[in-house]
């Protein structure tokens, strides 16, 4: 599950863009834009990095400080393509991370003052456990535990029961 660390915790895609195209000067930043798009627009993870690596070649020339970032965020930002094809939309941007940590910040900022470390655990535990079986029951929102199967080191995927008041 290395990848799936990757995909979600270090530089997707969108993220990535930006960060180049602050090396791109005002008047290259559409060409250097379409340039990475295509290699995000291949579909399978081979060709993905051998257009990538086209691309920062490409680049190396003219806008080496971009080059060497690709250089150094293909990993990263190219983790999510080694997931399933229905799994790659979902896993290539950062919403759902940002909508769980304004989720965590809106209701800690309720509380205000916790008294002590573990009361502040206690709560976004709560919240974790609630987002993770709303992202479980949702079928189509997020990942389900039968699409992940494939990809787990355990092919065991199970769930505890939920228990409904």
């Amino acid at each position: 599950m290395e990848s799936a660390n990757r995909a979600f915790f270090n530089s997707p895609r969108v993220h990535f863009q930006r960060n180049a195209l602050a090396h791109a000067g005002k008047s290259s930043r559409r060409v250097v834009s379409a340039f990475i798009a295509t290699a995000f627009a291949q579909p399978d993870h081979a060709t993905v990095k051998t257009q990538w690596r086209l691309v920062a070649d490409q680049m190396r020339r003219k806008l080496p400080k971009l080059a060497t970032l690709m250089d150094t965020a293909e990993e990263d930002v190219l983790a999510y393509m080694t997931f399933p094809a229905q799994h790659r939309a979902k896993l290539h941007s950062t919403n759902p991370i940002e909508r769980l940590n304004g989720e965590i910040k809106r209701r800690t900022d309720v509380v205000g003052i916790f008294p002590n470390e573990a009361s502040i655990r206690r709560l976004v535990g709560a919240i974790l456990m609630e987002q993770t079986e709303e992202w479980t029951v949702q079928r189509g929102r997020y990942l389900t535990l039968e699409t992940l199967a494939p990809v787990c080191d355990d092919v065991m995927v199970s769930l505890p029961a939920a228990q409904r008041d």
